[in-house]
């Protein structure tokens, strides 16, 4: 018995620590999907644009690193278009799920980023 329930514990600490390590911090740029890494400094001119092609039908995308990252949820980041953000999420493929958005607290490079996730 006390070995099952070793066994169990173990398989517990296992998953616990693999969604843990899914929980990433990215740095980037609120773009568009329609201009995507055109977009490389925030300005009220990358703001416009990007706020443009959004009601024109295209998604916000985050700029990091020179690749481009899908979003969701799309609604967490109208305040931000055209922006710098700190996204806290998960990756799977080129889709970022934000589980937190806000301005980076810190002026870091617009590449770095903190934990692992093709940052």
């Amino acid at each position: 018995m006390q070995k099952k329930v070793a066994m169990l514990f173990v398989a517990m600490l296992a998953v616990g620590c693999m969604a843990f390590s899914a929980q990433h911090v990215f740095y980037g740029l609120v773009s568009d999907s329609m201009c995507g890494a055109k977009h490389t400094r925030a300005s009220a001119n990358t703001v416009a644009c990007v706020k443009k092609c959004v009601a024109g039908g295209a998604q916000y995308v985050l700029v990091s690193h020179g690749k481009v990252y899908k979003l969701t949820p799309q609604d967490k980041f109208a305040d931000y278009a055209g922006k710098r953000v700190r996204v806290h999420g998960t990756l799977s493929g080129d889709t970022l799920t934000a589980d937190t958005v806000s301005t980076p607290m810190h002026h870091a490079h617009p590449a770095a980023s903190s934990g692992s996730g093709g940052m």
